[in-house]
């Protein structure tokens, strides 16, 4: 997700002035540690939600001081712990099963807080946009958890590769599109049964960038200026 800093995430934030950001997914911190500055600089908090970041934590707790919260946990098992959230990023666990049950999750603080924040996922593109993958199969329930393999991908094949191909080492569904499948998938499914007012933008490249917007919010008016000048 740091690809779409410059271009889209920043002026988002610059028009936004979220107080409370919650980052899904911090993994080696590019994008978290810009949230953290701009967090810093403008007395906000940002919540970081990463089971196993590849970076001191603690180390930066200290240096961030109240601007930061880690949370080393699933985003299932945290966000019930999150109140409110002004603008929140999706880059965690990319399928059907967790990126569904954490909007659901945002939705409850929503309905609590009154207030649905502004969200941004990544991968809601080729390849991950209808397949999943699963960092930890095992937290998946049985059900809604695909057959997989740890094989490649190429765009426009639905089965894995035999050999070679896009992001191997992970675990990949065998196949693409279908019910339940895949991180946009999840969107789609969620904005066609919530009560909340929303919109949705995509960016294609990058493996992909979608926006959520409450009707509400104060930057629907400046976004589709800072989508169509990007460049991406």
């Amino acid at each position: 997700m740091h690809r779409f800093w410059e271009k889209v995430i920043r002026p988002i934030i610059i028009a936004a002035q979220p107080n409370v950001i919650v980052e899904i997914g911090s993994l080696t911190g590019l994008n978290t540690f810009k949230l953290l500055d701009y967090s810093k600089h403008c007395d906000a908090q940002c919540i970081v939600i990463e089971p196993m970041p590849r970076y001191d934590a603690e180390l930066a707790s200290l240096l961030y001081g109240k601007h930061v919260r880690f949370m080393k946990q699933f985003s299932l098992d945290a966000l019930p712990d999150v109140e409110r959230c002004d603008l929140m990023l999706i880059d965690g666990d990319h399928n059907w099963y967790t990126v569904y049950h954490e909007l659901k999750l945002v939705e409850n603080m929503a309905a609590k807080s009154g207030s649905f924040p502004i969200v941004l996922f990544h991968d809601t593109d080729w390849p991950y946009g209808r397949r999943d993958m699963y960092y930890f199969p095992e937290s998946i329930p049985e059900q809604y958890r695909k057959p997989y393999a740890q094989k490649g991908m190429e765009p426009g094949r639905s089965e894995l590769l035999a050999a070679g191909g896009f992001n191997v080492p992970a675990n990949n569904a065998l196949y693409e599109n279908g019910a339940q499948n895949g991180v946009l998938t999840a969107i789609e499914d969620f904005m066609g049964e919530t009560s909340f007012k929303l919109h949705f933008h995509k960016l294609h490249s990058n493996n992909g960038l979608g926006i959520l917007v409450p009707d509400h919010s104060p930057i629907r008016k400046v976004l589709p200026y800072i989508l169509a000048t990007s460049g991406l």
